[in-house]
């Protein structure tokens, strides 16, 4: 199935300039979404992640039901004030100013292998935010994995040496 020709283009959203790739069809489509979740889970258990952080919020949407094909936990990076109980915060810096992702201090067990799943990778800062919460809690980034990747924004390399799966790169 060609999940990329699913993929809606916006022009100038959310502010002009911008191309925004919206998955909204891929969602809506489901032999298209369960192919999207299939590859990530694959590429999820080739990494032996025991464990899927899903990024708010795209990635929510699909780092769960890899995690529930994988069997393993599922966890949630948040932006600040969403998470009820005793959490860990990083901060970091966005084109216009900066960030920050919090993750439930008892969400990763010590030397998890946790795959970081995403809907789209740009420039990497928010994916390396979510990376060192993984690591923070003493945990392991088993894979950075995405569906869609705008390679000329940089991501991996920002991600190196980390293993970066992307299903779509434009």
């Amino acid at each position: 199935m060609d999940v990329k020709a699913l993929i809606r283009d916006i022009p100038d959203f959310p502010k002009p300039g911008i191309l925004f790739k919206d998955i909204t069809p891929v969602l809506a489509h489901p032999e298209a979404f369960a192919t999207l979740v299939d590859g990530l889970a694959a590429l999820a258990r080739v990494h032996g992640a025991d464990c899927v952080m899903g990024i708010e919020s795209r990635g929510f949407i699909l780092g769960a039901p890899v995690a529930m094909a994988l069997g393993v936990p599922f966890v949630l990076a948040r932006k600040p004030g969403k998470l009820p109980a005793a959490k860990r915060r990083v901060e970091y810096a966005l084109e216009y100013g900066s960030d920050a992702l919090e993750v439930h201090l008892d969400a990763i067990e010590s030397g998890a292998r946790v795959a970081v799943v995403d809907d789209l990778l740009a420039t990497g800062g928010t994916a390396e935010a979510a990376c060192r919460l993984v690591e923070a809690a003493g945990g392991e980034v088993a894979a950075i994995l995405t569906f869609i990747e705008l390679v000329a924004l940089g991501g991996t390399a920002r991600l190196s040496p980390r293993a970066v799966h992307s299903l779509v790169r434009f």
